[in-house]
Protein backbone atom coordinates (compact mmCIF):
# COMPACT_ATOMS: atom_id res chain seq x y z
CA UNK A 1 0.00 0.00 0.00
CA UNK A 2 1.54 3.72 -1.21
CA UNK A 3 2.38 5.94 2.26
CA UNK A 4 -0.35 8.69 1.97
CA UNK A 5 0.94 12.47 2.39
CA UNK A 6 -1.28 14.04 5.04
CA UNK A 7 -1.64 17.78 3.80
CA UNK A 8 -2.36 18.65 7.80
CA UNK A 9 -0.18 17.36 8.87
CA UNK A 10 2.66 18.92 6.85
CA UNK A 11 1.10 22.17 7.97
CA UNK A 12 1.06 21.40 11.64
CA UNK A 13 4.36 20.70 11.49
CA UNK A 14 5.40 24.57 9.73
CA UNK A 15 6.32 22.90 6.15
CA UNK A 16 5.06 25.80 4.44
CA UNK A 17 7.39 28.50 5.75
CA UNK A 18 9.91 29.17 3.70
CA UNK A 19 12.66 32.04 3.90
CA UNK A 20 12.53 35.66 3.58
CA UNK A 21 11.73 37.21 0.37
CA UNK A 22 14.62 38.71 0.23
CA UNK A 23 16.49 35.43 -0.03
CA UNK A 24 14.16 33.57 -2.70
CA UNK A 25 15.02 31.70 -5.68
CA UNK A 26 13.39 32.76 -8.96
CA UNK A 27 13.07 29.11 -9.67
CA UNK A 28 10.78 28.17 -6.68
CA UNK A 29 8.19 30.56 -8.00
CA UNK A 30 5.75 27.68 -8.99
CA UNK A 31 6.17 26.29 -5.37
CA UNK A 32 5.09 29.15 -3.33
CA UNK A 33 1.59 30.29 -2.14
CA UNK A 34 1.87 33.59 -0.79
CA UNK A 35 3.60 35.84 1.45
CA UNK A 36 3.73 36.46 4.77
CA UNK A 37 5.07 39.46 6.06
CA UNK A 38 8.44 39.56 4.45
CA UNK A 39 8.27 35.53 4.16
CA UNK A 40 7.53 33.36 1.43
CA UNK A 41 5.00 30.67 2.18
CA UNK A 42 5.41 27.39 0.30
CA UNK A 43 2.23 25.63 -1.66
CA UNK A 44 1.59 22.13 0.38
CA UNK A 45 -0.94 20.54 -2.46
CA UNK A 46 3.08 21.12 -4.42
CA UNK A 47 4.08 19.47 -1.62
CA UNK A 48 1.83 16.58 -1.47
CA UNK A 49 1.93 16.46 -5.08
CA UNK A 50 5.92 16.17 -5.26
CA UNK A 51 6.01 13.88 -2.02
CA UNK A 52 3.28 11.40 -3.69
CA UNK A 53 6.09 11.15 -7.12
CA UNK A 54 9.01 10.90 -4.68
CA UNK A 55 8.11 8.24 -2.65
CA UNK A 56 6.94 5.12 -5.09
CA UNK A 57 10.33 5.88 -6.34
CA UNK A 58 11.98 5.00 -2.92
CA UNK A 59 9.73 2.07 -2.77
CA UNK A 60 10.98 0.83 -6.03
CA UNK A 61 14.36 1.19 -5.01
CA UNK A 62 14.06 -0.42 -1.72
CA UNK A 63 11.95 -3.46 -3.50
CA UNK A 64 15.04 -3.85 -6.07
CA UNK A 65 17.90 -4.36 -2.68
CA UNK A 66 19.45 -1.21 -3.87
CA UNK A 67 20.53 1.05 -0.79
CA UNK A 68 18.09 4.83 -0.20
CA UNK A 69 21.47 6.62 0.44
CA UNK A 70 20.05 9.43 3.41
CA UNK A 71 22.21 12.57 3.72
CA UNK A 72 21.88 14.86 6.24
CA UNK A 73 25.06 16.88 7.33
CA UNK A 74 23.23 19.91 8.72
CA UNK A 75 24.02 20.13 13.07
CA UNK A 76 20.33 20.35 13.73
CA UNK A 77 19.22 17.28 11.45
CA UNK A 78 22.51 14.95 11.79
CA UNK A 79 20.78 13.04 14.48
CA UNK A 80 16.89 12.63 12.73
CA UNK A 81 18.59 11.69 9.68
CA UNK A 82 20.97 8.88 11.28
CA UNK A 83 17.64 7.46 13.48
CA UNK A 84 15.91 7.75 10.18
CA UNK A 85 18.38 5.59 8.24
CA UNK A 86 18.90 3.20 11.07
CA UNK A 87 15.18 2.39 11.42
CA UNK A 88 15.09 2.12 7.12
CA UNK A 89 17.98 -0.04 7.39
CA UNK A 90 19.77 2.10 5.06
CA UNK A 91 23.26 3.84 4.84
CA UNK A 92 23.44 7.72 5.55
CA UNK A 93 25.46 10.50 5.93
CA UNK A 94 24.90 13.19 8.95
CA UNK A 95 28.86 13.99 9.01
CA UNK A 96 30.93 16.06 6.78
CA UNK A 97 30.11 14.95 2.85
CA UNK A 98 33.92 13.17 1.83
CA UNK A 99 34.59 14.77 -1.48
CA UNK A 100 34.66 12.01 -3.93
CA UNK A 101 32.78 10.01 -1.47
CA UNK A 102 30.55 8.45 -4.32
CA UNK A 103 32.16 9.27 -7.19
CA UNK A 104 35.90 8.35 -6.32
CA UNK A 105 34.82 4.49 -5.33
CA UNK A 106 38.97 3.63 -4.91
CA UNK A 107 39.46 5.78 -2.65
CA UNK A 108 36.12 5.73 -0.44
CA UNK A 109 36.59 1.39 -0.67
CA UNK A 110 40.33 1.77 0.82
CA UNK A 111 39.06 3.78 3.78
CA UNK A 112 36.17 1.34 4.55
CA UNK A 113 38.27 -1.91 4.31
CA UNK A 114 41.09 0.26 6.40
CA UNK A 115 38.68 0.63 8.94
CA UNK A 116 36.81 -2.90 8.97
CA UNK A 117 40.29 -3.93 9.42
CA UNK A 118 41.22 -2.01 12.41
CA UNK A 119 37.76 -2.66 14.35
CA UNK A 120 38.96 -6.23 13.76
CA UNK A 121 41.98 -6.48 14.47
CA UNK A 122 40.77 -4.43 17.69
CA UNK A 123 38.39 -6.52 18.61
CA UNK A 124 39.90 -9.56 18.82
CA UNK A 125 42.94 -8.22 20.78
CA UNK A 126 45.38 -8.26 18.09
CA UNK A 127 46.78 -4.87 18.18
CA UNK A 128 46.93 -5.15 21.69
CA UNK A 129 49.07 -7.85 21.32
CA UNK A 130 51.29 -6.17 18.89
CA UNK A 131 51.28 -2.56 19.99
CA UNK A 132 52.09 -0.73 23.47
CA UNK A 133 49.42 1.30 25.14
CA UNK A 134 49.77 4.49 23.65
CA UNK A 135 50.06 2.97 19.63
CA UNK A 136 46.93 0.83 20.56
CA UNK A 137 44.92 4.50 21.70
CA UNK A 138 46.35 5.77 18.03
CA UNK A 139 44.79 2.79 16.16
CA UNK A 140 41.31 3.94 18.24
CA UNK A 141 41.64 7.50 17.47
CA UNK A 142 42.03 6.67 14.20
CA UNK A 143 39.51 4.46 14.32
CA UNK A 144 37.07 6.79 15.76
CA UNK A 145 38.21 9.00 12.82
CA UNK A 146 37.37 7.06 10.05
CA UNK A 147 33.90 5.88 11.48
CA UNK A 148 32.94 9.90 11.96
CA UNK A 149 33.04 9.45 7.95
CA UNK A 150 32.26 6.46 6.63
CA UNK A 151 30.04 4.18 9.87
CA UNK A 152 27.19 5.10 8.01
CA UNK A 153 28.43 3.95 4.44
CA UNK A 154 30.10 1.04 6.02
CA UNK A 155 27.97 -1.92 4.16
CA UNK A 156 26.91 0.61 1.13
CA UNK A 157 27.82 -2.27 -1.83
CA UNK A 158 28.25 -0.05 -5.11
CA UNK A 159 26.38 3.12 -5.48
CA UNK A 160 23.33 3.51 -4.41
CA UNK A 161 19.66 3.39 -5.75
CA UNK A 162 18.40 7.18 -4.64
CA UNK A 163 19.87 9.57 -2.83
CA UNK A 164 17.71 11.37 -0.18
CA UNK A 165 18.96 14.83 0.83
CA UNK A 166 17.59 17.19 3.35
CA UNK A 167 18.99 20.55 2.39
CA UNK A 168 20.23 20.24 -1.35
CA UNK A 169 22.25 23.76 -0.47
CA UNK A 170 24.26 22.36 2.55
CA UNK A 171 24.33 19.53 0.95
CA UNK A 172 25.26 20.21 -2.58
CA UNK A 173 28.02 17.95 -3.25
CA UNK A 174 26.16 14.91 -2.48
CA UNK A 175 23.34 15.96 -4.39
CA UNK A 176 26.35 16.97 -7.62
CA UNK A 177 28.48 13.75 -7.02
CA UNK A 178 24.61 11.29 -7.44
CA UNK A 179 23.99 13.24 -10.50
CA UNK A 180 27.79 12.78 -11.63
CA UNK A 181 26.62 9.18 -11.70
CA UNK A 182 22.83 9.20 -12.87
CA UNK A 183 21.56 8.60 -9.36
CA UNK A 184 18.69 10.24 -8.81
CA UNK A 185 18.08 12.65 -6.14
CA UNK A 186 14.89 13.29 -4.09
CA UNK A 187 15.28 16.48 -1.89
CA UNK A 188 13.75 18.74 0.62
CA UNK A 189 14.22 22.56 -1.65
CA UNK A 190 13.41 25.33 0.54
CA UNK A 191 12.83 28.42 -1.33
CA UNK A 192 16.33 29.80 -1.52
CA UNK A 193 17.41 26.98 -3.30
CA UNK A 194 17.23 25.66 -7.16
CA UNK A 195 14.69 22.91 -7.71
CA UNK A 196 16.49 22.13 -11.51
CA UNK A 197 19.57 20.47 -9.35
CA UNK A 198 17.00 17.47 -8.14
CA UNK A 199 15.17 15.03 -9.70
CA UNK A 200 12.29 14.38 -7.54
CA UNK A 201 12.51 18.19 -5.39
CA UNK A 202 10.29 18.64 -2.55
CA UNK A 203 9.01 22.23 -1.86
CA UNK A 204 9.37 22.25 1.69
CA UNK A 205 11.26 23.74 5.11
CA UNK A 206 14.42 22.43 5.49
CA UNK A 207 15.55 24.06 8.87
CA UNK A 208 12.15 23.05 10.81
CA UNK A 209 13.55 20.05 12.94
CA UNK A 210 9.41 18.93 13.12
CA UNK A 211 9.03 19.02 9.26
CA UNK A 212 12.20 16.82 8.64
CA UNK A 213 10.64 14.58 10.76
CA UNK A 214 7.77 14.47 9.21
CA UNK A 215 9.41 13.91 6.08
CA UNK A 216 12.01 11.46 6.98
CA UNK A 217 8.98 9.23 8.46
CA UNK A 218 7.67 9.24 4.81
CA UNK A 219 10.55 8.28 3.17
CA UNK A 220 11.85 5.66 6.35
CA UNK A 221 7.72 3.89 5.43
CA UNK A 222 8.49 4.13 1.80
CA UNK A 223 12.12 2.06 1.68
CA UNK A 224 10.45 0.37 4.22
CA UNK A 225 7.31 -0.75 1.85
CA UNK A 226 9.92 -1.54 -0.64
CA UNK A 227 11.67 -3.47 1.29
CA UNK A 228 8.81 -5.81 2.03
CA UNK A 229 8.66 -6.31 -1.38
CA UNK A 230 11.73 -7.79 -1.80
Amino acid sequence: MAVEVDIKALYEAGVHFGHKTSRWHPKMAPYIHSKRQDAHVIDLAKTVEALDKALPVITKVAASGKSVLFVGTKKQAKDIVKAAAEKAGQPYVTERWVGGMLTNVATTSAQIKKLKDLEKRMANGDLEKRYNKLEVQRFQEEIDALNLKYSGIKDLNGKPGVVVVLDTLVDANAVREAKNLGVPVVGVVDTNANPDFVDYPIPGNDDAIKGLQLMLDYFVAAAGEGKSKE
